[in-house]
This record gives C-alpha cells, sequence and structure tokens, in this order.
C-alpha cells in the first residue's frame, strides 16, 4: 500500500528537529511542506534538500476546510506516483493538524506512519507559566466556535496568522469574556527571539508581531466571584448549596416540595418575553435554568439519574427528531418538521391510537391541554369545515349555559359542565382563528389590570374610594380609562 511519513518539525529552531525527522529529511523524497513559513525549514535550505510547500494554497482557497482538503488530496496523489511521500507539519502531526485528521480518515488508500515532533504547547507553557494540570484546550483559531470555548480551562489557540483572524477571534471571545480580560499573544514560542506580549481581548488584533509563529494563551476565569460563569459553574454552585455545609433551605428540597416553582419560573419568562424586555428575560431564563440545574443536582444525589443522562437525553431527541438536519430526509415546509417530530416521539414511545395521543398530553393548564387535544382530534379529520362551525357552537354553548343556570342555578355540577363546554367551544374558535387562547386572555387580564390600576388613579384625584362608588360611576371611570389607552 502506498505510504505517507507525516513528520513534526517541532515549536521553531532546527535544533529541536528530532533524530528521526532528520533521517526522514536526509532520507529518500519526496518531501512536502504544509507551510515552509517555519524556522525548522533551514535545515532544508543550507542543505539544499528540495521540497514542496502549499502555502500558494491558502492565496487560492475560499476556505481553511479546502485548503486542507486540497492538501490531502494532493498527498494521496503523489503518494500514487512515487509509493512513499514525506509531509512536514509545524510542531507535533497529532496536535491541532487538520490535514493528518484527513489523511487519517482515508487509510483504505494509504498507511500512515508518524514521526513525532515537540509540540507548541510545551514552549507556550513555558512562556506563560500555565500549569496544564489546571485545565487547557487548545484550539484552531482559523475555526473557532463559541461554543467550543470553555471559561474553566486555560486556552491555548493555534492558527492566528493574520491580524483578518484575530480579530474574528476577539469579536468571539469578547461576547464570552469581555474586552478587559487580559490574555497573553506568543510570538515565536521557545526561539532565541520569543515575545511574550500580556495585553486585554480589544487589542489582540492590533499587534505588530503577528505572523506564522503566533498563538495566544486566553487564561481561564476562576474564582467564585468573576465577570462571567458557564453552565458548569452553575452546576458545581448547586451542589456546594446542597452539600453538608451548605444552604439549609436548598437541602431541605425534594423533586415534589420545588415542583410549583417551575411552572412560576416558565410564566414570569413567558411574561419578559411578550414585554419584550431582553434584561427581564436573561433574568427569568436564569431563574428557569436554575429549576432545571436543581431537580438535575436532587435526581444525581438521589441516585436516579446522572446529570449527563439529562443533556444527553436532549441531544439524542434533537437529533433524532429532526432527520431533515442529521440525516437525509428532505422536508417542504414547517409543517412536515412538526409531523416528523410527533411520529417520531409517538413511535419511541410506542404509541399509535388517538386516545394514546390524547392522554400522553401532560397536565397543563386547562387552556392549553384543550388546544392541544382539539389539534390531535382535527389530525384525524374530527374538525370544522370553515369558522361557522366554531363560532355557532360557541353560541350554542352559551345559551345552554343559561338553560343551566335557570333550572339548576349556579354552583350546581350541572351548570359547571356547561361553562367547560362553553370553554372548550371558545379554545376551538381560538384554534380555528390560530389564536392562542392561552396567550390571549393572559393579555386580556394584563388589559384589565391596567385599566384598573387606571381607575384607581383617576378615583384618588377625584378624592373618591373606588369602593364607594356606584356600578355606573365605575362603568364611566371603566370607558374613560379605555378611551385613554
Amino acid at each position: 500500500m502506498d505510504k505517507i511519513f507525516v513528520i513534526g518539525l517541532g515549536p521553531g529552531s532546527p535544533d529541536n528537529l528530532t533524530l528521526a525527522a532528520v533521517e526522514r529529511i536526509n532520507g529518500e523524497g519526496p518531501h512536502f511542506l504544509r507551510t515552509e513559513k517555519h524556522p525548522a525549514v533551514d535545515y532544508f535550505k543550507t542543505r539544499g534538500i528540495a521540497y514542496q510547500a502549499f502555502d500558494s494554497y491558502y492565496d487560492t482557497s475560499e476556505s481553511f476546510e479546502e485548503v486542507y482538503s486540497s492538501i490531502t488530496e494532493r498527498l494521496i496523489e503523489e503518494a500514487k506516483t512515487h509509493g512513499i511521500v514525506n509531509y512536514y507539519v509545524p510542531g507535533n502531526p497529532m496536535v491541532a493538524e487538520r490535514t493528518v485528521k484527513l489523511l487519517a480518515d482515508r487509510t483504505d488508500d494509504i498507511e500512515l506512519k508518524f514521526v513525532s515532533g515537540m509540540s507548541f504547547i510545551e514552549p507556550m507553557l513555558e512562556a506563560t507559566g500555565i500549569d496544564p494540570v489546571d485545565g487547557l484546550q487548545v484550539l484552531d483559531g482559523a475555526e473557532l466556535k463559541s461554543t467550543d470555548v470553555s471559561i474553566r480551562s486555560n486556552i491555548i489557540i493555534t492558527q492566528v496568522y493574520n491580524p483578518r483572524i484575530m480579530s474574528d477571534i476577539k469579536l468571539i471571545l469578547s461576547e464570552i469574556y469581555g474586552d478587559e480580560h487580559e490574555v497573553c499573544l506568543v510570538h515565536r514560542a521557545g526561539l532565541p527571539d520569543q515575545n511574550v506580549e500580556r495585553l486585554m481581548l480589544s487589542e489582540i488584533d492590533r499587534s505588530p508581531y503577528i505572523d506564522a509563529l503566533t498563538s495566544l494563551l486566553v487564561p481561564a476565569l476562576v474564582g467564585d466571584r468573576k465577570s462571567r460563569y458557564s453552565f458548569e459553574d452553575i452546576v458545581d454552585i448547586m451542589a456546594k448549596l446542597r452539600a453538608e455545609n451548605g444552604c439549609p433551605w436548598d437541602r431541605e428540597q425534594d423533586h415534589l416540595s420545588i415542583r410549583q416553582a417551575v411552572l412560576e419560573e416558565a410564566y414570569e419568562l413567558v411574561e419578559a418575553l411578550e414585554d419584550e424586555d431582553p434584561e427581564h428575560i436573561v433574568e427569568e431564563l436564569g431563574d428557569l435554568l436554575l429549576q432545571v440545574v436543581f431537580h438535575t443536582q436532587i435526581g444525581y444525589e438521589d441516585g436516579e439519574f446522572y446529570p449527563f443522562d439529562v443533556t444527553t437525553g436532549l441531544a439524542s431527541k434533537l437529533i433524532s427528531r429532526h432527520p431533515h438536519v442529521f440525516s437525509e430526509k428532505n422536508v417542504d415546509n414547517s409543517s412536515e418538521v412538526v409531523y416528523n417530530w410527533n411520529k417520531i416521539k409517538y413511535e419511541n414511545r410506542n404509541i399509535s391510537t388517538l386516545s394514546e395521543k390524547l392522554k400522553n398530553i401532560p397536565r397543563l393548564p386547562a387552556l392549553m391541554r384543550s388546544y392541544k387535544v382539539q389539534e390531535k382530534a382535527a389530525e384525524i379529520g374530527f374538525d370544522w369545515d370553515s369558522i361557522s362551525g366554531p363560532s355557532d357552537k360557541v353560541s350554542e354553548e352559551l345559551l345552554e349555559v343559561m338553560e343551566s343556570y335557570t333550572v339548576f342555578g349556579p354552583s350546581h355540577s350541572h351548570t359547571e359542565e356547561e361553562i367547560g363546554d362553553l370553554l372548550f367551544a371558545v379554545v376551538n374558535l381560538s384554534r380555528f382563528l390560530k389564536v392562542d387562547p392561552e396567550v390571549a386572555l393572559n393579555k386580556t387580564i394584563g388589559k384589565f389590570t391596567k385599566r384598573m390600576e387606571k381607575m384607581e388613579y383617576m378615583a384618588e384625584n377625584m378624592g373618591i374610594q373606588m369602593e364607594e362608588m356606584s356600578l355606573n360611576e365605575l362603568d364611566a371611570l371603566w370607558d374613560k380609562a379605555k378611551s385613554e389607552e
């Protein structure tokens, strides 16, 4: 089988080349370099050893992924031609080398052999005084995403070889750490002219020393008092609150004692969303997240499940119920997405009949639950053909309420039943009009509350207590408050 030797050039100076690397350089070729912008390449030049570098690929390709794919294909072609080729990369072949990963995926086509070298990580740690035992991430700056970043670890970011890439990285990191977080730019780590810049995140793309031998060190955020906290920090805080020397109240709680808080926090979040208040939304999202973490910690302590069971279950559900994203299935619109979601959900729960689907609807507030029940019934065709159907049904049910009141009076079970039928009919009308009855009713409650507040204010200005006013006077105040909206 054709063979590619992948050789590490070390972090910089030719003095850091391993004996095995030197042997390959002086052995049979051909020799290919991912980049010749590396001090160890002087070893080739001073000895007149021919090589080809792939630096031009960076100028002619539209993305880094295209660069790495093109290099991979070229190396495989050369291996088929020559039988054996040598491919040289900076540092250690197994550290932050995308082309190596791509070559490893092609072992059906080629055989890979590795010649190790010192990575850039060791000189970086020496230059910055960071101990990897305290936590260390190594990330590719050319492909950096905010979700890659763990603020509880020290982070070394490589592939930051020009101001444009550094500017992109600055924007990502500033959203996480803030502009004033102090970082280190290390240029030519391990070389005699090594340069370490300590500066704020907002300044990293202004450095005049940025080149192919530059890396970025982002120190971890540590301690109980810091500018940013991660999800893992919240989990640790909750565990501390529930620990033996933690908070007495938090320790006393169980799943049932705090179950009502889940509903309360969810409704407070809905209110913040309707108010379109970003600061309030952030606060309420945090409060709702607290309930998730609280119940997760209780479940873990009681031996019911692990925290990773929660995140794994959610991730697995999102992936399996979105086959149009994570597999080859295609969808035409969002309605088909919802249909597939429910279909997969019922298959996973072994639910097939309509009655099973209705029973599977959780005990939500009555308006929400009735809306969902009617949706399920509509899926099998049990629905009105036009708006006149649900509209007439509301009128019919209202008459039956009044008849029951006339015959049985208030507070009777039959009257209660007819009121339920009326509300159910109103929900059906709302569904036909594509209006969420829960949202609509909450808006009306808010509107009613504001009008009552306005009426109270007007009554106080008149020097009158609302309790002392007649119904006609209250109606007049109501109309006035309404007219001023």
